[in-house]
């Protein structure tokens, strides 16, 4: 049997890439013995992986901003080739190339029938929702991997309708599994929709996802703020207005300057809690975005909150921090009737439409985030790089397959 690779984090700063078994069709230890469910998974499938994203929650991990030990396996933005499947798989096959959203779903729990994926009941016994080579999440194996084990495939995988069409756009479309959708939700849920002017809080990979999807909306204006240079200039490459954060101006009086009113009709929040202050040499301030939002979403306005927020932070800047509790002004969002939508994108409520809109040129998402390939081995260089603050959103190619 044909062996397997993955990026295991190694403490804070480094990751490495070894060699771990082939994967078989069997949940992961943890699951079985916490649920109590089958160690056999005749419901999975194996991929061969095409193409497997750095997330920014990957990279939380790795500054050591969790209490990820070291040997956690990385990786949670998979696109694969069916290469095995279960006795019990019925609707995908051999060769097909699929999309896998990063919350793992059973399908059959009540949150997974009411379409809540990212908080699936059965696939993780600390808490509810479960992810690929994540902290907490379940004990599943990363796939920033050359092979994956895929639970519920029926369920879980979006199957692309043409193998050579998908292989073709695979840039655009290996952001489904992850930030083009999480970025969709947080415009989404933030109310988008035709002539809407908007804030975007961090011009990352999920920020820019979420820029781009408020065009895709038909916002009237798109204004990205951030502290990195090349990344705000990402941002205007496609046509958003931007805010430099390192400024020692008032974010109202940034936005007024834009669209001639202090505020905005919907406000996202892609940073999370390692945000920083305002200025220059601005310290960490965990819940600076989350009030600058507040201060900024006219009254009644809905705010999407993407970034992640977590309730174990070894390098929080206080013991509050530590455990996740944060100054936020709640008193300004409650007077001002705000909505806030929180917590992991449901992938299944948008990947499918959003494919459609790859498939037919009507989203042009890696060019939005600056999608750059690298091969496994190139990992953890990679993630050096985006801890910089480098603007792209890399692609690792497991098996050299992106382009040929």
């Amino acid at each position: 049997m044909t062996g397997n690779r993955v990026v295991v984090y190694q403490g804070p700063g480094q990751v490495s890439v070894e060699g771990i078994e082939y994967p078989k069709l069997e949940l992961p230890s943890e699951v079985v013995s916490g649920l109590g469910v089958k160690k056999e998974a005749p419901h999975a499938v194996i991929l061969k992986t095409v193409s497997t994203n750095i997330c920014g929650s990957d990279q939380h991990m790795v500054r050591g901003r969790t209490t990820a030990p070291v040997g956690q396996t990385l990786g949670h933005e998979i696109t694969g080739e069916v290469v095995e499947v279960g006795e019990d798989v019925l609707f995908v096959k051999p060769g097909d190339i699929c999309s896998v959203p990063f919350n793992i779903a059973c399908g059959r729990c009540r949150m997974c029938n009411e379409g809540k994926t990212g908080i699936c009941l059965n696939v993780n016994p600390a808490r509810a929702g479960a992810a690929y080579g994540y902290v907490d999440m379940g004990g599943w194996i990363g796939g920033q991997a050359e092979y994956v084990m895929v639970p519920f495939a029926d369920f879980n995988l979006l199957k692309f309708p043409d193998r050579d069409q998908a292989l073709e756009k695979i840039l655009d479309l290996t952001m489904l599994s992850d930030i083009f959708p999480t970025g969709y939700h947080g415009v989404y849920t933030a109310g988008v929709t035709t002539g809407s002017t908007v804030y975007v809080a961090g011009a990352g990979p999920v920020g820019l996802a979420a820029a781009h999807s408020a065009q895709l909306l038909g916002a009237s204006v798109v204004i990205v703020g951030d502290m990195i240079p090349e990344r705000l200039q990402q941002a205007r490459s496609f046509g958003c207005e931007t805010v430099d954060l390192t400024q020692d101006a008032e974010l109202p009086q940034m936005i007024e300057d834009i669209v001639g009113e202090p505020e905005v009709d919907a406000a996202v929040d892609a940073v999370g809690f390692e945000a920083r202050g305002h200025g220059s040499g601005a310290d960490e301030a965990p819940a600076t975005v989350l009030n600058d939002v507040m201060s900024i979403a006219r009254a009644g306005a809905s705010l999407g909150i993407p970034g992640l927020y977590v309730t174990g932070d070894p390098g929080g800047i206080d013991e509050n921090a530590k455990i996740g509790q944060i100054g936020v002004r709640l008193g300004l969002g409650w007077a001002k009737s705000h909505a806030f939508t929180t917590g992991q994108c449901p992938v299944k409520q948008y990947n499918r439409k959003l494919m459609n809109l790859i498939l037919q040129d009507k989203a042009s998402i890696a060019k939005a985030v600056n999608a750059t390939t690298i091969t496994l081995d190139q990992a953890p260089q990679g993630y050096q790089d985006f801890d910089r603050g480098a603007a792209k959103k890399f692609v690792l190619d497991p098996h050299g397959t992106i382009g040929s």
